[in-house]
Order: C-alpha cells, then structure tokens, then sequence
C-alpha cells in the first residue's frame, strides 16, 4: 500500500480533480465524486474488493443517516411551499426584525435550532423560511445559504449532543456540561463574524433562491395565508422531537431507561420526526385533494433525487479517503508538533479535509490527543474542555466536496459548485479560525 508524503500528493489530486471536472467542464458531481473515489482506492494500493466495500458502505451509510431526512425535509417544504406557509413564516421574522435583517434573523434562528439538530437535518427543515426569505427580501443565495448554513455548522462541531464533540469527552473524560457552556460562548463570534462574511463578501456572488417568483407574484396565488403559528409548526416540532431525543439518548440517560424514554429516543430520530413533520403539515393543506399525497410528494422526491445521489457520493467519497492511510499519516506527520491548543485544531483540520466528516476528524484526533495531554500541560478538567473545543474549531475546516453537508448547502441553495467553493467553503475557513482564536484567548483568560 502506498505510504509517505505520496499520500498527500493523491489527496491534493484527488481534490484538483473534483474541482476541475465539476467546475470548469460542468460534468455532474456524482459521477466526479464516484471516479475520484475509485482513483484513491487505486492509487493508495487498496485492493479492488475492499475498494468496492469501501463505496458501498460510504454511499450507503451516509444516506442511512440523512437519506430520509432529506425527503421528508423536501416534502415538508413542498407542502409549506405549496399552501403558503413558508410565506406566512418569512413575513412573520420580517416585521420582527426587519426585511434588510433577513441575514441576520436567519443566523440566529439557526444558532438556537443547531443545538438539538444535526445541521444537515436543520439546513433541510429551514431551508423553505431560507429561501422564501432570500426571495421577499431580494438578497442573494449566497448571502442566505451561508447566513443559514454557518451556525448549524458551528453548533454541530461544537456542542453536544453532536456526536464529535460527546464522543471526543467520553474518550478524553470531558465534562460535557463544561463543553456545552464554553462551547455556545466560542461560537457566537464565529457566527457573527459569518454573518459578516456572507452580508460583505459572499454577496459578491448572485445566485437566484431556488424558485425565482417575487414574493407578489408567491402571494397572489393565494387568497390567505395559514397563520404563522400553524405554518411554524410542521418545523418546531420535528426539532422538539428531535432535541428531547438527544437528551433522552445522553450517556447518563437522564430521562431513565424505561417505554416512556424509549419512545421519546424513537420519535427523536431525526428521519422519524421530520416524517411526523410531513403529517402534521397536511393540517395547512385548507382544501383536501388526491394531489397532496401524491404530485405534491412526488415531486418533492423528485427534486430530492439529485440531492441524495450527491450526497451519496460524497459519502462514498469521504469514507475511501477515511479507509485509506491518507488520514493516519497525516496525524503522524503532525503529532510531534508541541504547540498547545493549535495542535489538536491542526489535526482535526487536516483530518477534516482529507476525509470529510466533522464528527470522524474529532474521534480520531481525540484518540491520537490521549497520551500526549500530560506533556502538553493539557490534562486539566478546563485543559480537556478546551481540546475538545479545538478540535471542534478544527472540524470546521474545510467542509468541501468530500463533506456530504456541502452538498446539502449548495443544492437546497441553487448555488453551483464554483460559487459554493467561493462563498461556503472558504467561510467554514473563516469560521473555524475565527472560532479557534476565541478559544485559545480564553484559555489565556481562564489560565488553562
């Protein structure tokens, strides 16, 4: 198998060639994603058969964790869509804060609904308030999608019950009530200065929301729109569901062991409350007709359909990229590196754009952090909690095209892969900096 700096010399090709295929010569992303996984098994010298264990696993692992997410999500905003919900919603954050906030309303309600769902399940559920929003208020996609996309991203490496940060604790015994506190204040900065990020520069680039209708073109073919209380709830349900679900599933088991927990951690699955989302979103639909269970959830999954091949693909990419011994010697290549704070982010950012997932970069950097804590001054119980906020930070970068949440981001978000390179990828730099900084001033304020 192929060892040495070579690796690093497959990673830097494998990652040119997405971009150069799916930017420059338009070919589609799941067929670029699928190739340059196969050329990573190749060139790393892994045989054929574990090869094609490898993206069988990857595709169908990743879509088993967000496959029925992503429809029910997209049936949820056909429905919202379809009946004016979605309108309803977007005027209702409009007079709270004002039409020229629009940015700044979406990132803060994607700040509080990150802590209890993963950010593709809350990108999925808010992208219908996201678009209709970008549409009344006539700001670019690219402003919106990151506005949106950039807190969930934060929260979800950050906090748990995510399960980076909750399994990097159980593996260097962090206090998790610690990580959660410390963790929320870290990230404000970085979602502020996202916002900032998205509003100056990301708006550089325009990208119409994914239906182009003004909002008086939306509006007028209704006679009324649902009240917001209704058109909010097939969303704040599925995210109450979810958020009890995570407590319920903690290692502590706060809410006991019995039926009464077993069904909260049941209707806690993220698929399973956004399919509950669907039903209770049937309560809008003011004149009943065949087409509702049928061309209205057809054609969900038939915009959905491109959305989970991508993804899919860029499971399958992230997982032989993870199999092969790019990730392991990257970290080796770091590891003799004394520098504090900066190494664990350092790790966890190589890892994270060698391999793409977030949660995989904090799990093994934990594991490669556990025998080097006492030489680094580290093992201290604020000492952990700040490891594990690091790393956090350093999961962040780069989310790419080897990260399936990229390609949930671009494509609930009409934006192209070029302009996502532009706009998203290069603030996930900015936010995991951003955030790293701020851990590492007050670890010098708190002396740790």
């Amino acid at each position: 198998m192929t060892e040495g700096p070579v690796l690093l010399i497959i990673l830097l090709l494998s990652v040119l060639f997405i971009v150069l295929l799916t930017s420059r010569f338009r070919v589609h992303p799941f067929l670029v994603l699928l190739l340059a996984a196969i050329g990573v098994g190749i060139s790393t010298g892994l045989p054929m058969q574990e090869i094609v264990f490898a993206l069988r696993n990857g595709f169908g692992n990743t879509l088993g964790g967000i496959g029925i997410v992503i429809i029910a999500g997209t049936i949820i905003g056909v429905i919202l869509e379809k009946t004016g919900a979605s309108l309803s919603m977007a005027n209702l954050v409009l007079r709270m804060v004002g039409r020229e906030r629009s940015p700044m309303a979406i990132s803060i309600a994607g700040y509080i609904v990150g802590i209890p769902i993963f950010c593709d399940s809350g990108f999925v559920v808010l992208s219908p308030l996201n678009n209709a929003l970008a549409r009344i208020s006539k700001i670019s996609m690219t402003v919106m999608a990151f506005a949106l996309a950039g807190p969930l991203y934060v929260i979800h490496c950050l906090i748990p019950p995510h399960p980076g940060p909750t399994a990097a604790a159980g593996v260097l015994g962090g206090d998790l009530g610690l990580i959660i506190f410390w963790g929320i204040i870290a990230g404000i900065p970085a979602v502020f200065t996202g916002l900032f990020w998205a509003v100056k520069f990301a708006s550089r680039y325009y990208a119409e929301p994914p239906s182009g209708e003004s909002f008086e073109e939306i509006v007028s073919r209704f006679k009324t729109l649902p009240s917001p209380l209704l058109s909010f709830l097939p969303i704040i349900i599925p995210i109450v569901l979810i958020g009890l679900g995570s407590f319920a599933r903690l290692d502590t088991r706060p809410l006991g062991t019995g039926d009464w927990s077993e069904t909260i951690i049941f209707f806690g699955d993220p698929g399973i409350a956004l399919l509950a989302g669907v039903f209770i979103s049937l309560i809008l639909v003011k004149k009943w007709n065949p087409d509702v269970l049928g061309e209205w959830t057809g054609q969900a999954i038939k915009a959905a359909g491109p959305i989970i091949a991508i993804t899919g693909a860029g499971g399958a990419f992230g997982y032989m990229l993870r199999v092969t011994p790019i990730g392991d010697y990257l970290g080796s290549a770091l590891l003799g590196w004394e520098i504090g704070l900066l190494l664990p982010f350092i790790l966890a950012a190589a890892l994270k754009t060698a391999q793409g997932s977030s949660t995989v970069s904090v799990i093994t950097t934990s594991s490669l952090m556990v025998p080097i804590l006492p030489q680094l001054g580290l093992d201290s119980t604020l000492g952990v909690v700040f490891v594990i906020l690091a790393m956090g930070a350093g999961s962040m970068v780069v989310s790419h095209a080897n990260d399936s949440y990229f390609w949930v981001v671009s494509k609930f978000s009409n934006l192209d892969v070029a302009t996502a390179y532009k706009t998203y990828s290069t603030g996930t730099i900015i936010l995991g900096i951003v955030t790293m900084v701020v851990i590492y001033l007050l670890s010098l304020i708190l002396g740790v």
